[in-house]
């Protein structure tokens, strides 16, 4: 479980295609102090760690989450958001993120009002339900809010500090991201479809 308040980012270093998966390597910071199967998010999709050095950390992903997410387009010298396990004495200051990528959305543009940037995202028609104005959303692992939503596009508003020190700051329009709606959500609308069938 994760909150998608970014404290680190990595950098790609090696990208090796393995039997039903690739195998990612990532340089950051921490990777020293991390530990065999410690849960990692990168980009908002919760990984394993399967080695580490004192430099980087390797995580493996299965080609349907390659598929699923924007972790296919990665290569050697992409920046990636990491998030590490939500510990019980540590505030959670965004919102309760699993790690658990829902689809992937596109960036359609990037315009700036003031110190801020607005994103705007399109996503699949089909989860149109799962965005809702004011409500939280994980984009490649952040915590944000929806300032607006309309049809399958929402906007979101960066303040200059997650755009600085964050992958943010390296993406531009056209550019794939993973989002994760919000789990009280689905729930509800889960619960509300499985009474709408029962009631049927």
């Amino acid at each position: 479980m994760f909150t998608g308040i970014i404290s680190h980012t990595g950098k790609v270093s090696d990208v090796q295609k393995m039997d039903g998966g690739k195998r990612l390597t990532i340089e950051c910071e921490f990777a020293g102090d991390t530990h065999i199967d410690e849960s990692i998010a990168v980009n908002g999709v919760c990984l394993t760690v399967v080695s580490f050095d004192q430099h980087s950390f390797s995580v493996q992903s299965v080609d349907e989450t390659l598929r699923k997410t924007s972790l296919g387009t990665l290569e050697a010298g992409s920046v990636v958001n990491l998030e590490r396990s939500l510990t019980l004495n540590k505030a959670i200051e965004g919102h309760i993120v699993q790690g658990h990528v829902d689809t992937t959305g596109v960036i359609k543009k990037i315009q700036q009002k003031g110190a801020d940037l607005l994103l705007t995202i399109q996503f699949s028609e089909e989860f149109r339900d799962y965005v809702v104005g004011r409500g939280s959303i994980a984009i490649d692992g952040i915590s944000l809010t929806v300032a607006r939503n309309e049809g399958n596009e929402f906007m979101v508003a960066i303040i200059p500090y997650t755009w600085d020190y964050t992958n943010l700051i390296t993406k531009k329009e056209g550019d794939p991201v993973n989002l994760e709606f919000d789990i009280f959500g689905k729930y509800i609308i889960q619960y509300l479809k499985n009474r709408e069938k029962d009631n049927g």
